[in-house]
């Protein structure tokens, strides 16, 4: 039987439909749940997945208002028994602003996802950008069918997109313990250490972290808006190691299988 996911629909999420074909293209079954939904519905299924959009508006900041939900306590003791959650743009943003990840200190907001540092720009920033995985990270939930030399072309859509902390104590914490999935590079897949190839600032050129478990992730790109060969640009589907986000899904489907 193929694995349950739950695609987290707040108030303003706008890439639901999406996610939702994504995840059903892989071969995992999912349904869209209202973030309001009884908690025994929500315990039902092997896994979830937060996608992008503006919950609550993004008033006060990106993803704080949604952090505070109910749901989240839900998706917090679901994660515990070691179902994945994976966040995706402002989904990446709620599970920063609730703690989730990189819960080194549970319950704590360590880091912040702050606005974009372009350069002669400034606010909300759209383009297809270049990832890969971090060669000597532990797999998490979105990279175990992913090879090491794999490069992935995505879409970016944000304006607070920065992985970024003043902690020098949590920065060495996330190098060691390895919690960084995915760094943005340039397309020959050298490590991105400027704009636009780093579309935002973020240190460590972070376009995707996780929890010490690896089943709680964050993305800032958006898979589900790139999950066929044909969605990418002509000279990277004849790039033989360029793939799509169908990977992302497909490591998803095979964490869940994995765990379930």
């Amino acid at each position: 039987m193929a694995g349950r996911v739950a695609v987290i629909q707040f108030p303003g999420t706008n890439c639901e439909v999406e996610t939702l074909r994504a995840v059903k293209h892989v071969g995992l079954e999912g349904d869209i749940v209202r973030w309001n939904e009884p908690e025994h519905k929500l315990r039902s299924y092997d896994g979830f997945i937060i996608p992008g959009g503006f919950a609550h508006q993004d008033r006060v900041r990106a993803g704080v208002i949604a952090a505070k939900d109910p749901v989240m306590a839900v998706l917090t003791e679901e994660a515990e028994k070691g179902k994945p959650i994976v966040g995706i743009c402002n989904g990446c943003q709620v599970l920063t602003e609730s703690g989730l990840i990189p819960g080194l200190e549970p319950g704590r907001v360590e880091m912040a996802m702050a606005r974009n540092r372009m350069e002669n720009r400034w606010g909300f920033y759209h383009r297809f950008v270049y990832i890969r995985r971090m060669p000597e990270t532990p797999d998490c939930a979105i990279s175990v069918s992913i090879g090491d030399n794999d490069i992935i072309a995505l879409p970016i859509a944000h304006s607070e997109g920065r992985f970024a902390t003043t902690d020098e104590k949590l920065l060495k914490a996330i190098e060691e313990r390895q919690l960084p999935c995915f760094i943005y590079t340039d397309r020959k897949g050298n490590t991105a250490v400027k704009f636009p190839d780093n579309p935002n600032g973020a240190m460590f050129n972070l376009a995707s972290l996780s929890n010490r478990a690896g089943n709680v992730v964050g993305i800032m790109p958006h898979p589900e808006r790139a999950i066929f060969r044909w969605n990418l640009a002509p000279i990277d589907t004849k790039t033989p190691n360029i793939h799509s986000g169908y990977n992302i899904f497909k490591s998803l489907k095979q964490y869940i299988e994995k765990v379930s």
